[in-house]
């Protein structure tokens, strides 16, 4: 009787359970029954509505299996449950679909690895598959989680941990092909999601580094990226970022920030540059400002880190720049030139911060702090310039303008940075530091007119004294002019000064000068020829800046000059030649031998390019007689390790120096109008040169402004005069006053008649200056009363104080001291 209740109650069991039971064999090793299978499907299939039935008993049976440990029934069970995961594609599946990402969630919750890498296979199946509706209540943050786990295995086993970690990178591929293709494919790229992907995949990808360092790579064939979990990792990332889109780009990308530095990773910087590139190559090419923005947004948050991590992060921006600046950058352009040279500020503060609170301490943490700041700062350097150099025209002079903006210069503090903290050493590295990323920019810029190289807004800043105080500040403008006035790339040709015996062979690509660069050179040629006669005047000047003289006096011949341009940087040179020889400034003899072999290097130059057979013949002479009785006059000599200098220049004959009257002569007969020739050239003065902290130019100038123009070079060699009675005598001659009262005006009217305008402005506005100077200090003797040993009474804050003077200290008149 117990026997026939037990099979009614077995009949009465429902079909799809007795047909799920007839699939596992008595021996799990026999594997799944087939033929009950088929059945199973067939059912499964002619009636939908009983699969979520079918899913729940079959996830009953498994649960039970898996705390019982017999895996082999597992097994059998989850291959069931893929076959009718496979032929079943209704919408009725959804219910079942519930049931078996239950069972895989039991088995990747075990401890077994093999019941884990069971599960992951099951799940990355069923994210193959692609769903007719979308699933509004399906989640999976467990999956997320438990396969983020698993990347990060650590079994003893390095077999086994390869084999779990596979599994669990393959598991977050899946993961995001499922939710990608789904309607609801936001919810995988919210942070908490993120946060967990990205970083389990870069910890997989740090291996690759780790093979790197050890030997050079080889090519992956199909099987090793199944089996190599970095490759693996890399081939997900890279899928992971080719799907993101414009608003989930950010969460995908700060992750990465945070496993580098939550690792270190920024120094060494290999494995950062290697995952930027990545995210570069990988996401759509209008994204790419997204991640500039984000690098740049770090580099402030970490600006307080050491310098070699922000180098680091420098460097990866570097890397991002130079991807994204082959496409669309978007308007971040100005956005990234100004965080970079804002950060070069705060590492020059670094570096000097360093340098004072150390002044005491041990010489080597100091020089290897500086040192440290010296990478940040080159790192930004090129970026700036890489960045630059690979922008188009229009952009780039508009990122000309706003370095050259930022350039701490006298009388422009509106947008340049602020330096007012680091003084004067301070301020000088800030511009140096800007005047090399502005030398990066520019190079292989071609503008069409130097108008649009040069406009007056970059150029006044560019030719300010304020950057004329120190030798290598002093080069880099130079060079920068070279960059934007080097149209046709003959500088290299010019490189090094020297006495060029033949300038065809050089063979000198040039153009015909355009009425736009004749219009520049009117306007601003002035500005050009004072920069070059100050630079000559410095003391500090070494070789290097006597080459790059010589190499601007030369573009500027090649490219801007016409008849008119020519005379005047022949006054130009005759300028030179007489700062060397009056020496009014008491530069070094080197200085003064210097600036005759620049002059004497320039003039050959120039008197073959304009090929007028009489100047030639004059500058050879004089460079011949130079070689054989004063070959410091030559740069071939003066330049040498050990050259000997002469004592003094005055007594040199007039056969050595390059003389106006000859050259006019030559030129005159050549149909060039040389009657400015025999007015000396002086340069403008503007108001910063009052305001600067450098020697005025009106002291400098002051006594150029009365020489007469008749008196040329053959009157300054031989400038001393007997004193006899017969020139006594003639000196109180009334009738000589007059005759010399007569011939001064008539040069005066001469002057005015031939000079340029802006050489009569200049030596007006020179006179007006040094008269308004002269006045201002006699107005403030006149009001300052003069101090009393009783003491000078001023109220400060409504109180009377009192400021006594010495009297031993009191400057009284000479008629009042006896």
């Amino acid at each position: 009787m117990p026997g026939r209740v037990c099979c009614c109650c077995a009949a009465l069991r429902p079909r799809y359970k007795r047909l799920v039971d007839n699939i596992f064999p008595e021996d799990p090793k026999d594997g799944l029954v087939k033929a009950d299978m088929e059945k199973l499907t067939f059912y499964a299939v002619s009636a939908p509505e009983k699969l979520d039935r079918i899913g729940a008993y079959l996830a009953e049976r498994l649960s039970r299996d898996v705390v019982r440990h017999r895996y082999g029934y597992v097994l059998i069970a989850m291959e069931a449950l893929d076959q009718l995961l496979m032929a079943c594609h209704s919408q009725s599946i959804k219910p079942f679909v519930e049931s078996f990402l239950h069972m895989v969630a039991k088995l990747l919750e075990s401890g077994e690895p093999k019941l884990q890498v069971l599960g992951t296979n099951s799940f990355v199946k069923f994210a193959n598959i692609e769903e007719d509706t979308p699933s509004y209540h399906r989640r999976y943050d467990f999956f997320v989680s438990r396969f983020s786990a698993m990347c990060h295995s650590c079994d003893h086993d390095p077999e086994i941990q390869t084999e779990i970690r596979i599994a669990g990178i393959r598991g977050i591929q899946g993961v995001v092909r499922k939710t990608v293709n789904d309607e609801l494919r936001a919810t995988i790229w919210e942070p908490q999601h993120m946060d967990k992907i990205v970083p389990s995949l870069l910890f997989n990808m740090q291996k690759i580094e780790d093979i790197d360092r050890i030997g050079p790579p080889s090519s992956p064939t199909g099987g090793e990226k199944e089996e190599n979990p970095a490759l693996l990792a890399e081939n997900c990332f890279r899928e992971l970022l080719g799907r993101a889109t414009y608003g989930n780009m950010n969460n995908a990308v700060r992750p990465v920030f945070a496993h580098l530095d939550h690792h270190r990773l920024w120094d060494p910087n290999e494995f950062a540059v290697s995952c930027f590139k990545i995210i570069m190559y990988s996401i759509q090419a209008q994204y790419s400002h997204h991640v500039i923005q984000e690098i740049l947004g770090h580099l402030d948050v970490r600006k307080r880190d050491s310098p070699r991590v922000r180098a680091g992060i420098i460097q990866v921006l570097l890397e991002a720049v130079a991807i994204a600046a082959k496409g669309s950058v978007g308007p971040t352009v100005l956005e990234v030139f100004n965080t970079l040279l804002k950060h070069l500020r705060i590492s020059v503060d670094f570096e000097l911060g360093d340098r004072r609170s150390s002044a005491g301490s041990a010489t080597f943490s100091t020089s290897s702090k500086e040192s440290d700041e010296r990478i940040v700062q080159n790192a930004i350097i090129q970026t700036i310039g890489f960045f630059g150099s690979n922008l188009p025209d229009y952009q780039r002079s508009e990122i000309m303008m706003f370095i050259m903006g930022k350039v701490p210069v006298l009388g422009t503090t509106s947008q340049s940075l602020d330096t007012s903290h680091l003084g004067d050493l301070g301020t000088r590295r800030i511009q140096i530091m800007l005047l090399r990323s502005l030398l990066m920019v520019t190079s292989g810029y071609k503008a069409t007119t130097i108008t649009n190289a040069l406009p007056p807004p970059f150029l006044d800043p560019l030719l300010s004294p304020s950057l004329m105080e120190d030798s290598e500040l002093r080069q880099l403008v130079l060079e920068v002019l070279h960059n934007l006035i080097d149209r046709h790339d003959n500088r290299a040709k010019l490189r090094g000064i020297r006495i060029i015996p033949d300038v065809s062979d050089l063979k000198i690509k040039r153009d015909k000068i355009s009425r736009q660069d004749v219009s520049f050179m009117k306007k601003h040629g002035q500005q050009l020829y004072r920069h070059i006669y100050l630079g000559c005047k410095e003391e500090d000047n070494v070789q290097k800046n006597f080459e790059l003289l010589f190499t601007s006096l030369a573009l500027t011949t090649i490219e801007l000059a016409n008849e008119e341009v020519v005379i005047d940087l022949i006054r130009l040179a005759i300028a030179l030649q007489d700062i060397a020889i009056i020496n009014e400034d008491n530069l070094p003899m080197f200085n003064r031998c210097g600036i005759m072999a620049l002059v004497a290097a320039y003039l050959n130059f120039l008197s073959q390019m304009i090929a007028v057979p009489a100047f030639c013949q004059h500058v050879s002479k004089v460079i011949e007689t130079r070689s054989l009785e004063a070959s410091y006059f030559l740069p071939e000599t003066i330049f040498k390790d050990k050259c000997n200098l002469p004592k003094s220049l005055e007594k040199h004959e007039k056969d050595l120096f390059f003389l106006t009257n000859k050259i006019a002569e030559s030129l005159g007969g050549s149909g060039y109008s040389v009657e400015r020739l025999s007015v000396p050239y002086v340069p403008q003065v503007t108001d910063e040169d009052r305001l600067s902290r450098r020697k005025s130019i009106v002291d400098t100038v002051s006594i150029q402004v009365d020489i007469l123009p008749g008196n040329n070079t053959d009157d300054k060699v031989d400038n001393t005069e007997e004193i006899t009675f017969e020139a006594l005598k003639k000196a109180i001659d009334n009738n000589g006053l007059e005759e010399q009262e007569k011939e001064k005006r008539r040069l005066v009217i001469e002057k005015f008649q031939k000079a340029p305008f802006e050489e009569i402005a200049a030596q007006c506005e020179t006179k007006a200056n040094l008269l308004h100077d002269r006045l201002a200090q006699i107005l403030e003797l006149t009001i300052r009363p003069p101090p009393s040993p009783s003491g000078t009474m001023t109220i400060t804050a409504g109180h009377a104080h009192y400021q006594s003077v010495p009297v031993y200290e009191m400057k009284f008149p000479d008629l009042c001291v006896y």
